[in-house]
């Protein structure tokens, strides 16, 4: 399936990239979400000629993703949750948790921003958490874990 990008996906391409990718992929992720549209003669014509407006729109996005990396810069929170005395966790902290407690202390973040590679956080301490703001634009967060003895 040939589509057009209406914005720049990870992995994938950049604004205005005719790219093929699996049928799946671009009819239920792709197209649904505003971030590709087929590739017909038609449509090629129409990007052209708002091509300008998608790239405006698309600087707009970057803007704002750098502007909220510069404030999450340095941030770290702190989240209780039951441990046993050896500090491992009766259950995890996973993106929800962490996303939560940045969106507390004035940060606004989506769970699925959240990017735990390695998986939930089972274990007190400190850890660093990946925060993916854009495709472009990705920084780090401390999370510290204190261990609550039930």
């Amino acid at each position: 399936m040939q589509l057009i990008l209406l914005q720049n996906v990870t992995n994938l391409g950049k604004l205005g990239d005719k790219v093929n990718v699996k049928p799946g992929y671009g009819r239920n992720f792709l197209v649904p979400q505003g971030k590709a549209t087929p590739a017909t003669p038609a449509n090629l014509a129409e990007f052209e000629a708002k091509r300008a407006e998608y790239e405006a729109k698309a600087k707009a996005q970057l803007e704002g993703a750098e502007g909220r990396k510069a404030a999450l810069e340095g941030a770290e929170v702190t989240i209780s949750a039951n441990a046993s005395t050896e500090g491992k966790l009766y259950g995890s902290i996973g993106p929800r948790e962490i996303a939560e407690a940045l969106t507390k202390i004035g940060h606004k973040v989506e769970k699925s921003e959240v990017v735990m590679g390695e998986g939930p956080l089972r274990r007190t301490g400190e850890h660093e958490v990946l925060v993916h703001l854009h495709a472009d634009v990705e920084t780090t967060v401390k999370v510290i874990v204190t261990g609550e003895v039930a």
